[in-house]
């Protein structure tokens, strides 16, 4: 089960003028919360502000890396990561030219039709679990 928003803030940050990157977030949020329940290893998932954009982190075991969701100046909507890890090349390896990107910190999106959860999923579980070391798998 989906959570409710964490605050009144966290849901005035999904209302976008633009339907199409609203839908698109949600479904990357709900996609956030699916992966984290089942990936018990991450703990409870806390939802916040960041940069004024909602934030995905996990608080008490401190094994992932954040990852933010909003708007983008080159996209609808993006879903951004520690640009200093080694998030996006991780997944660039695994999913080789599928996804439009902004450098090391984000995926970008026009469509929430382009969100596939298998493929964009890895790269959330991978950062929800970024300090444990596992295998590069897809």
């Amino acid at each position: 089960m989906i959570p409710a928003f964490a605050s009144p803030d966290i849901e005035r940050a999904f209302d976008l003028p633009d339907p199409e990157a609203r839908k698109g977030l949600l479904l990357l949020r709900d996609l956030i919360f699916e992966i984290a329940a089942d990936t018990p290893e991450t703990g409870r998932i806390e939802e916040a502000l960041r940069w004024g954009q909602p934030a995905y982190l996990t608080p008490e075991t401190k094994l992932g890396s954040t990852i933010r969701l909003g708007a983008h100046k080159d996209a609808r909507f993006a879903l951004f990561v520690h640009c200093q890890s080694r998030l996006i090349p991780e997944y660039i390896t695994a999913y080789p030219a599928w996804d439009r990107l902004d450098g090391t910190r984000a995926l970008l999106f026009n469509h929430a039709r382009d969100i596939e959860p298998l493929r964009h999923g890895w790269l959330i579980r991978r950062a929800l679990t970024y300090k444990i070391r596992k295998p590069l798998s897809v």
